[in-house]
């Protein structure tokens, strides 16, 4: 069991930074409550945050309470400032790039930036800093800062929740690649021909079927199908795969939908959506709007 302390920095009557009418405790502990709820979806994990709410436990109690836990990792969460721009994270001065806990700062670090450079973002470098909860604890501890509130660019991306979600999602990632974890194994979605579903890419042939009436099943023609599949027998055998080729698939956002929303919804990876629509802004997504699922 892998057990993670998380610790939304700030909290109470100390707001952090603050600029761009954003203020680091708030931004901090929805991201702590978005990896914690992202968390829940892995096997053989246990999670638990110094703060849930608008309080301030001081420095030391966050690290003796991580310590009291028995924690296996600490992770503290903080928004930067300073007039700069971009993600940085750090380990305590005393260890080194090489240490175990050296190694979880560089899995969190690569999986941030592959979930935040699509947005424009940049890196700041791994760091190291005698930071109180980096120093007071005695799990491996990494303090991340993403982005600068008092910068007008990322200030925007803060301000978007859909965006919080993907910080969210690559700090989880690096977690994931660092602890070894395990997705809990969830049902797949049948296959469908409704509108807003992704189907799979192969037809696994049933008793009864024909080339006929899979093609009504699957909303294409004969044609396609024989294309797909030139060795196909008019005589199918059941259990062989049928490829469904590469059918673009479409979805129609609803109010609310955010791309990394649709993708969870989907079951599509994270990621994916930018990739097959490069000229849509998915800060701008309009009601009944077409993109590409696939």
């Amino acid at each position: 069991m892998a057990k993670i302390f998380i610790d939304p920095g700030h909290g109470g009557a100390d707001p952090g930074a603050v600029g761009n009418g954003l203020q680091e405790k708030d931004l901090t502990l929805k991201i702590a409550k978005k990896i914690q709820a992202l968390l829940k979806g892995y096997k053989n994990v246990s999670v638990k945050l110094s703060r849930t709410g608008d309080t301030y436990p001081t420095l030391t109690k966050r690290a003796v309470d991580a310590n009291k836990w028995g924690a296996d990792f600490f992770l503290s969460l903080h928004i930067n400032a300073g007039g700069g721009t971009g993600y940085e994270d750090y380990r305590y001065s005393q260890v080194s790039a090489s240490s175990n806990t050296g190694k979880i700062q560089s899995n969190i670090h690569d999986a941030i930036m592959k979930a935040i450079r699509p947005y424009g973002c940049s890196t700041r470098g791994k760091k190291t800093a005698n930071l109180a909860v980096l120093r007071q604890t005695n799990m491996p501890a990494v303090l991340t800062e993403s982005l600068f509130i008092d910068c007008a660019a990322d200030a925007k991306l803060l301000k978007d929740d859909a965006f919080l979600d993907v910080i969210a999602k690559g700090h989880v990632d690096g977690l994931v690649k660092a602890f070894k974890l395990v997705k809990v194994e969830q049902e797949k979605p049948a296959t469908s021909t409704g509108k807003n579903t992704v189907t799979s890419d192969t037809y696994t042939i049933k008793k009864g079927d024909t080339l006929w009436g899979i093609a009504k099943k699957e909303k294409v023609s004969v044609t396609q199908l024989k294309e797909w599949n030139p060795k196909v027998d008019e005589k199918l055998q059941i259990g062989d795969k049928l490829k469904l080729g590469a059918k673009e698939k479409t979805y129609k956002v609803k109010k609310g939908d955010t791309f990394w929303g649709i993708e969870a919804k989907l079951n599509i990876k994270h990621g994916s959506l930018i990739k097959f629509n490069p000229k849509v802004n998915p800060k701008e997504l309009k009601v009944g709007q077409t993109i590409k699922v696939r």
